[in-house]
């Protein structure tokens, strides 16, 4: 896999890469993750890079290492600044669920005027599209509008990590977030994406993410094929 070769750092890249995958099941709780020599040539860095990369999950309790036993994964819920709630997908990979996305598009877009990024981001904003898939199978599809602030985030990036991540390091912080939740029946593509029969009614989420300032980020609209799997969230009291 190739890197970003910008000014971050290449073993936090690694070290989101990483992540992602552990909060996505791809390595689930207890297994091993591959090995430094597998993860060198993976990602085409050095011993290094990796062993950085690995030392900061350690620290921050992803991971553990045994002495010849490998590097384990002890945890796979991510901390939140604004809940305590699970996100969606660490409850689904908890259950013992695997999730991977797909990225299918990323482009700077012109909004149509009337439409509701043009209201909320005026004539130009960032789209993105992914694909998320429930045990192979397409579950959920999601359209991100980021302000014009975040152009600076490459496709390599979205392909391998968080996007919220990405916006971090940008500097970006997310300080609110209000989610909507309706029942409606998906645009054409995301029907053919998701699989689903003309008119299927999907829940619809609506996620509007504020900085610390109350500038709008992002505004997203997720559609999930609730028939495979009921949206599930978890209260920590």
């Amino acid at each position: 896999m190739s890197l970003s070769r910008n000014q971050r750092p290449l073993y936090l890249q690694i070290k989101n890469i990483l992540k992602d995958r552990i909060l996505h099941g791809v390595y689930p709780m207890g297994t091993n993750i591959p090995s430094e020599p597998q993860l060198e040539t993976e990602f085409d860095v050095s011993k290094i890079t990796v062993r950085n990369a690995i030392k900061e999950l350690v620290q921050e309790g992803y991971l553990e290492k045994g002495s010849g036993k490998g590097t384990t994964v002890i945890r796979n819920t991510s901390a939140s600044k604004l809940s305590k709630w699970k996100r969606f997908t660490e409850v689904l990979v908890e259950k013992g669920h695997r999730i991977h996305k797909q990225l299918l598009l990323a482009e700077v877009v012109v909004n149509e005027s009337g439409s509701q990024p043009y209201e909320l981001f005026g004539e130009r904003c960032y789209r993105i599209e992914r694909l998320y898939y429930l045990n192979d199978v397409p579950y959920i599809h999601y359209t991100n509008y980021l302000t014009m602030r975040t152009t600076d985030i490459q496709r390599s990036d979205l392909n391998a990590q968080s996007l919220y991540d990405l916006l971090e390091e940008q500097d970006i912080t997310l300080e609110k977030v209000r989610d909507e939740f309706t029942v409606a029946p998906a645009p054409a593509h995301v029907e053919q994406k998701l699989q689903v029969s003309e008119g299927t009614p999907l829940l619809l989420r609506l996620r509007y993410a504020y900085d610390e300032k109350g500038e709008l980020i992002e505004y997203s609209r997720g559609y999930y094929h609730t028939h495979m799997q009921n949206y599930v969230v978890n209260y920590d009291v």
